[in-house]
Formats: C-alpha cells, structure tokens, sequence
C-alpha cells in the first residue's frame, strides 16, 4: 500500500463509526488468514451504527490484507460513496449487501464467500448435507438462492432477500456462500461452521464410501444445542475479543 491509503480517517468520524470499521477490517483479515479470499472479488459488510442506511464495504481492487479501518468504503442503501473516496465498490457486492442490509435491519454484518469447498457444495443439487456435526450446525438455518449470474441486475435483490428470509445462512446455487449476523463473531462462526461442513462433506464424497446422513429429529437437536454459541452476548464478545487478539498477533495493522 501507498502512504496515502494509510491516512487515518479516526478523528473524522464518530467513536462508534470507527469501532465498527476496527471490526470489519480484522474479518477481512481473518478471511484471508483461512484462505477465504478470493482476490478481491469476495465482499464483507458491516452496517454504521446511526440512523441512517449506510454500510462499509471493501475498496475495490484491494486484496484482503490491505483492506484496513481507515480505507474502507461507506456507502448509502443507492450506492453513493460517503465521503467521496478515492476508491470505488465492485457493483455485484453493493447488490447483494445493499439488499440485505436494506431488508434485514437486524443484520450488522454480512459475509460472501467464494472458496473451493463452498462453491463445490453450492454446485451439488441437494446443497449441504447432514453427515457431519459441523453441518448440523447449522443447516436448519440454511436458504438457498438460485443462480441468475453474476450479481449486477437489481431485480434480483427482491428474490435474493426472499430466498433469504430470516435465516442467516445461504447457498447462492453454483456461487458461494453467505452469513449474516447481529455481531461480528456471530457472522464469522457461522460462515466458519458453514465452510468447514462444506469442506468435510467433498472430502466424504471425495473417499467414495457410502454416507451416513442424519435424520430430521437430529438436525433439530444439534441445531438448538449449539445455538446459545451464536446468541450469547457476553460469549459474543470474549469470543471475538480473542479473534482480535489472533489478528493483532498474526496480521497487525488493520487498525489504522
């Protein structure tokens, strides 16, 4: 990075503005640190706290590891960039997060990936299968979009947040995969639950035995048992104070 895309915006904006760009700068760091980046075509939103419709997203063109507080893009529910910056948004990533944050004012943080394991699963037609905890996890809270392309027509925000619904997860069929959430760590552990189940299932049927898959009764009860670890405040917190600190430790200066 330049000089210039290190100038600190903190004395600019409002003690919470910058809390939240902290936050949304370090998930962008931990989706590099697992290999969840996909150059720069992949998006991670957080909403401003305030009463306005506004959100940050990355800078087009940034890779992960240079995405920082300071050089985050604010933008409003129709894609005017606040201030102006010297930066702009890729197009499908304001589609896709405008809709969500426009529909869902609970959610203050929303995650779209692209990895290997998520697209393979995002390819198979019946999706995430119940053969492993991790996936149990969390597909009672799985919705599924189907494909309509690359994300660039605004017509497709109305099915887009239909498909989603409540829930706070979603495979985008033959394109990745979503999260939502009310907190920064919600939003990560459910994409992390969601791609690693991603993952164990293609290698499952990568081995070629036969699969053991769970029934409906069992998908209910280890969805609810592991909920608390998505809706707990203060466990919210610890939790993500530590991610912070692996952050701090392993990726510094994305704080600035």
């Amino acid at each position: 990075m330049d000089d210039a895309s290190q100038i600190s915006v903190k004395d600019q904006v409002s003690e919470d503005e910058w809390k939240a760009r902290c936050d949304l700068a370090a998930l962008y760091r931990l989706a590099r640190m697992h290999k969840w980046d996909d150059l720069f075509f992949t998006h991670i939103s957080m909403r401003v706290p305030g009463p306005d419709e506004h959100f940050l997203i990355n800078p087009f063109g940034l890779l992960f590891e240079d995405v920082t507080a300071s050089n985050l893009v604010k933008v409003d529910i129709e894609g005017n960039v606040l201030p102006p910056s010297r930066y702009g948004i890729n197009p499908a990533g304001f589609t896709i997060h405008s809709a969500i944050h426009h529909a869902r004012p609970d959610v203050k943080v929303a995650m779209h990936l692209h990895t290997d394991q998520g697209v393979a699963v995002a390819a198979q037609k019946r999706g995430l299968l119940p053969i492993s905890q991790l996936a149990m996890n969390v597909m009672k809270d799985v919705t599924y979009h189907d494909y309509e392309g690359i994300a660039l027509d605004a017509d497709e925000k109305e099915r887009l947040v239909a498909d989603l619904g409540t829930n706070n997860l979603m495979i985008l069929r033959n394109h990745g995969t979503l999260t939502v959430g009310d907190h920064p760590f919600n939003c990560y552990l459910r994409m992390y639950l969601l791609e690693r189940a991603c993952s164990i299932q293609t290698l499952a049927q990568g081995a070629g035995a036969e699969l053991i898959e769970w029934d409906d009764a069992m998908q209910t009860r280890v969805f609810k048992q592991g909920e608390e670890g998505v809706t707990n405040e203060l466990f919210l917190e610890i939790a993500w104070h530590a991610l912070r600190g692996r952050v701090d430790r392993e990726c510094p200066g994305y704080d600035v």
